[in-house]
């Protein structure tokens, strides 16, 4: 497995710990943790987290500002102590995160994981879309974009037409996360586009029919 796709379901365990993923992210993560024994043995230590958590009355917790810059901070003051890898303290850090954001936030919009078409020579990507009342947010995240070049993104209509969801600059082979926003709506939003500077499809998804 690559080390976009490693980074990728690790972001994800702070979620799935909390029992908070479902579908094919649900399914990514559980294959994941078959093949990696890093990841299992993170997925273990993070049990007193998810328990401590559990115990916390959300009416009497305030969410101060830079929270992952907070959480990452003080789990790092105990590495010396208890060993922990960076691997951990990410994983920490999203467990705390994922929990805050779940009692706080109370997420009522389903994410929805969508299939990508097409991805040009050497870009790796995975894409997601939240259908909110006001249009598609898509949340891209991939690497291989050629670094410093801008691509826009458009939503595909179900008429064949196109609306513009804002652009973003290539990372190289960082990864790069990315949030786009167009007024499509979802019953009318049959999947999304990416060009490079020439015009050219980089990355294309069609999606489900509802």
């Amino acid at each position: 497995m690559n080390d976009f796709v490693h980074h990728r379901r690790t972001e994800l365990l702070g979620t799935y710990v909390l029992n908070h993923l479902t579908g094919p992210e649900l399914a990514a993560v559980q294959d994941h943790l078959d093949d990696c024994a890093e990841c299992r043995r993170t997925v273990a230590e993070l049990a007193p987290v998810v328990r401590a958590l559990a115990r916390v009355d959300a009416d009497d917790v305030t969410v101060p500002a830079h929270l992952e810059e907070l959480v990452v901070q003080r789990v790092d003051a105990q590495r010396g102590r208890r060993g922990r890898t960076p691997l951990l303290l990410a994983a920490a850090a999203a467990v705390v995160i994922a929990g805050a954001t779940w009692w706080f936030l109370s997420p009522s919009v389903p994410l929805e994981p969508v299939a990508l078409d097409r991805q040009a020579p050497g870009v790796t990507a995975e894409a997601s879309l939240v259908p909110h009342t006001w249009g598609v947010e898509i949340k891209l995240d991939g690497q291989g974009f050629a670094a410093g070049q801008t691509y826009q993104v458009a939503v595909t209509r179900a008429d064949g037409g196109e609306v513009s969801a804002g652009s973003f600059i290539g990372t190289g082979t960082n990864v790069m996360h990315c949030n786009l926003n167009s007024s499509v709506l979802r019953a009318n939003a049959s999947g999304f586009v990416v060009r490079d500077a020439a015009g050219t499809i980089t990355l294309s998804s069609t999606f489900p029919q509802r």
